[in-house]
């Protein structure tokens, strides 16, 4: 038996019936992660020491690479952060080790999460499983594409503007942004602070569910966690989706999505007409200025959260070696010029100069407005909605290299994510298809905030009666 290729809730159903042990659980994962990371790259680094406390639930989990571990390096893929290795646990993994969680090391991904492709990442390219010379999708590509290859049971991931969701269509797995505030940010590195949140990435619903319970809840640590009471997700998921209502925004069904994505997600929609959902065509009419307004508040975000990488209190630090630059500042430009890659300089400049002095209320400004807007429309919409459905991504995986040399091309890989984080509300992404080539497709599900139930829900009721899910990755 391929332990590596179970959900957790079948490796857990061993383990309580006594067929497997958990030593036999961890090194089916750490077999498979030496015999198909060379090809992935999903992994950056494996930690080995483990300490599983009694009665715990030991699944092996990988964690993206800008979610702090205590004693463990965490780089963001990212040169500037060499060798950093930070002196306390994040909360998320305050809570994995709680439960008793294995955690296998550090997983790739675009440079500070600032990429849709992991092609941005210092420790290389990520390749999908599913077609080793296509991207995973970002930035949580590593995460997605540790799951889908079997490296993983499950794993962690941040979401900016649909860092899980994106790469966790691509790859063929269930991947679920929460409301923000409903899973702690203390220990991940910020890109966007309004922005981030941490989520799962898992091969089916059942484990994101499961996996969201995990993580979930208030901590004092974080100013922006709510203190609600967590829901055992699992316990809530349901197969009737009678008298649902489903709003499909005509918005996201635009040209230049590809046909095989069209159709599988309209297939979609006809399952859960035909299983007694109620369809509306609904209308987010500001959704055309998402992903400007996103690449102005995100880069703002980010190039604040990113001033502190100077080469003073930690991480890579070079000294001038030109004669006459013996300063801080000539540190400062040597360090953050040779440290950053191209897409994070990139990110750096747009920040700076939507916040400068004459350019702020010309854009900064303009883009807090238009976020409300957004905003706006999706509240309206839920009042009449229980569920927003629509693609996750308006292609499939592409190739490496296809899009690296046009910014804005990659950028809109995301126009159907960011809203969402704009809104901060839960989504969700699931497969329903694959096009000719074999390569998934995914299906996004938003929710009101804190409705992760009803969203988890849902998605179980799809995934159950359709099993896309079950196909895997051939490596």
């Amino acid at each position: 038996m391929d332990l590596f290729a179970l959900t957790a809730h079948e490796i857990l159903e061993l383990l309580a019936n006594g067929k497997v042990l958990p030593d036999e659980v961890e090194t089916s994962v750490r077999g498979r992660i030496n015999a198909v990371n060379p090809r992935t790259n999903a992994f950056i680094r494996t930690y080995q020491e483990n300490k599983t406390p009694a009665n715990a639930m030991p699944i092996p989990i990988g964690i993206k690479d800008n979610i702090c571990v205590k004693g463990r390096p965490v780089t963001c893929a990212s040169a500037i952060l060499k060798d950093f290795c930070p002196p306390y646990d994040a909360a998320v993994i305050e809570k994995i080790k709680a439960s008793g969680g294995v955690i296998l090391g550090s997983l790739n991904m675009d440079e500070f999460a600032f990429g849709s492709s992991t092609e941005s990442s210092s420790k290389g390219i990520v390749h999908n499983p599913w077609d080793l010379e296509r991207v995973p999708g970002g930035s949580s590509g590593g995460s997605a594409a540790a799951v889908a290859a079997g490296e993983a049971i499950w794993a962690l991931g941040s979401d900016t503007g649909g860092s899980i969701r994106q790469p966790a269509s691509f790859c063929g797995v269930v991947g679920l942004k929460p409301t923000y505030g409903r899973v702690s940010r203390y220990g991940l590195v910020a890109f966007g602070s309004s922005l981030d949140q941490i989520g799962p990435i898992t091969r089916d619903v059942t484990d994101c569910a499961r996996l969201l319970s995990i993580i979930s809840g208030f901590d004092r640590r974080d100013s922006t966690s709510v203190d609600l009471p967590v829901p055992d997700y699992a316990l809530g998921l349901r197969r009737d989706v009678r008298g649902l209502r489903i709003g499909i925004p005509k918005e996201y069904f635009i040209g230049g999505i590809e046909p095989a994505v069209e159709k599988a997600v309209r297939a979609a929609v006809e399952f859960f007409r035909k299983e007694g959902a109620v369809i509306k065509d609904i209308s987010l009419p500001h959704t055309e200025y998402a992903v400007a307004t996103y690449y102005i508040v995100a880069t703002a975000e980010a190039s604040s959260n990113l001033a502190r990488f100077d080469g003073v209190e930690y991480g890579l630090r070079v000294l001038p070696d030109k004669p006459r630059k013996t300063g801080i500042v000539d540190m400062y430009e040597e360090t953050r010029a040779r440290g950053f890659g191209d897409e994070a300089k990139r990110r750096i400049m747009l920040g700076t100069y939507v916040l400068s002095a004459g350019y702020y209320d010309a854009y900064y400004l303009r883009a807090l407005k238009a976020r409300t807007l957004i905003k706006n429309d999706l509240d309206k919409a839920f009042t009449d909605c229980d569920i927003i459905l629509s693609p996750t991504a308006p292609t499939t995986a592409f190739k490496i290299g296809e899009k690296t040399s046009d910014p804005l091309s990659m950028y809109l890989s995301d126009i159907f994510t960011i809203p969402a984080n704009l809104a901060g509300i839960p989504a969700i992404s699931l497969p329903c298809g694959f096009d000719a080539g074999g390569l998934p497709i995914g299906m996004q599900l938003m929710g009101a905030p804190f409705a992760e139930e009803k969203l988890l829900s849902t998605a179980y009721a799809y995934e159950q009666a359709n099993g896309w899910h079950s196909r895997k990755a051939q490596l």
